[in-house]
């Protein structure tokens, strides 16, 4: 979801067929998390970007409390990734695995992620279930609206960013797995764009020998590209 201001990329967590207390699916809880957070971003361009998804994950917790069993720790869930240009300042905030890449106008490109999944002693359904939304674990927006506390945020002067992309997971496996350089990356989105990126990332996992990497061998592949951050506006 994007506007002149911001764009918000969230990737919804396969149930995998386990039992998670709710009526919904994960497009469901999705789709209305991305309203909540995109309707706060639009009302109030100032206000801090944790406090915006904090309220936004207790506004979709609101819209089906009276249906489903949101102390089920395997609630349907979403990674969020968002970035704001707000005049002289870009805002940014990314809670799980979904990361953002930054290239300032000097020309160094930043990697923002939340690595708090890649520190714990495993991945499987168990495992996540414990620890999800759990100090010493990872934090993702579900049911709990303090996730956000747990979010990486900052914030960089407007007239120092060249360009900024977000994305989900299945495409920044490209610099986690298959080799490619963050400058690489950025490149390749801009001259080529989105579809071209996952394009590439179709083939790189099609190449890949079967049991190579962890998880799904196709995954959901969404980038943005932000562009043209005048420090004057909008």
């Amino acid at each position: 979801m994007a506007s002149e201001r911001f764009v918000l990329v969230l990737d919804g967590a396969t149930a995998n067929g386990l039992a998670t207390g709710c009526v919904h699916d994960v497009p469901w809880v999705v789709s209305r998390l991305a309203a909540q957070i995109s309707g706060r971003l639009i009302a109030d361009g100032e206000a801090p970007l944790a406090d915006v998804l904090a309220e936004g994950i207790g506004a979709v917790c609101g819209l089906h409390a009276d249906t489903c069993d949101l102390g089920n720790p395997d609630s349907p869930s979403s990674t969020v990734a968002m970035v704001r240009h707000r005049g002289a300042v870009v805002d940014y905030l990314v809670l799980c695995d979904s990361p953002i890449v930054i290239e300032a106008t000097a020309g160094d490109v930043r990697l923002v992620r939340d690595d708090a999944m890649e520190r714990l002693p495993g991945q499987s359904p168990e495992i996540l279930r414990d620890v999800r939304n759990r100090p010493g674990g990872f934090w993702v927006a579900s049911t709990e609206p303090e996730a956000a506390k747990h979010a990486v945020v900052g914030s960089i002067p407007a007239a120092d960013v060249r360009r900024v992309a977000v994305m989900t997971d299945g495409v920044s496996r490209l610099f986690e797995w298959y080799g490619w350089s963050l400058g690489r990356l950025l490149g390749e989105l801009a001259d080529a764009g989105p579809a071209a990126l996952v394009a590439s990332v179709r083939e790189a996992e099609r190449r890949a020998p079967v049991g190579r990497f962890p998880g799904k061998r196709h995954d959901d592949a969404t980038v943005a590209l932000c562009t043209h951050f005048d420090p004057f506006g909008p």
